[in-house]
């Protein structure tokens, strides 16, 4: 089975967030493939189904962002998989608006989904799709911009953005990881 987790905090407050495109990912993948993301299990949203013939399942941790580790370690437990069998889509501040870049492993880089993913799975070795959401202007204070909502201007590059790591999440379903980063990272944007 592979996990598809999308990361993000639970809520209307924080629906059309930044820091909720992980969540934006999943809906999309949730829409395309016919998964409903409703059932409340690990302290999460989940979706079990079918990608391309193999199982699948879909996970909004509701664990707020920074314990997102605690949710995804109790999926893994269960169904007694390894960090192997997840993949994780993020936002990040360090690459520009809507640019998808994905790895097989590495540090949080700051980012505190990812820091409590790596304390609770005791490895920094699990595939990601990273969506960039640029810095805040100078002088612009970092909590504000990543649970602040896109501007209207910004919308269609994050469509786009989501798209693409809609596509590479199903796209891993099936190929190696290896092969969706190279398809996802000589796409012309």
């Amino acid at each position: 089975m592979n996990i598809i987790i999308g990361l993000g905090n639970p809520g209307k407050k924080y629906e059309d967030t930044r820091h909720n495109i992980g969540f934006m990912v999943i809906d999309k993948i949730s829409d395309k493939w016919g998964i409903p993301v409703q059932q409340a299990k690990f302290r999460a949203l989940v979706g079990e189904g079918r990608i391309n013939g193999e199982r699948v399942l879909l996970v909004k941790p509701q664990t707020y962002m920074n314990l997102s580790g605690e949710s995804v370690g109790e999926i893994l437990r269960f169904y007694k998989l390894t960090p192997d069998d997840i993949l994780v889509i993020y936002d990040d501040l360090d690459l520009p608006l809507g640019q998808v870049r994905l790895r097989e492993k590495g540090s949080a880089g700051g980012h505190n989904g990812i820091k409590s993913l790596i304390q609770h799975l005791g490895t920094q070795a699990f595939k990601r799709i990273r969506i960039g959401i640029d810095r805040p202007a100078p002088g612009g204070n970092v909590i504000d911009h990543v649970l602040g909502t896109f501007a209207v201007s910004e919308r269609q590059v994050v469509e786009e953005a989501v798209r693409i790591a809609a596509e590479a999440a199903a796209m891993a379903s099936t190929e190696s990881f290896v092969k969706v980063m190279n398809h996802v990272h000589t796409l012309k944007r």
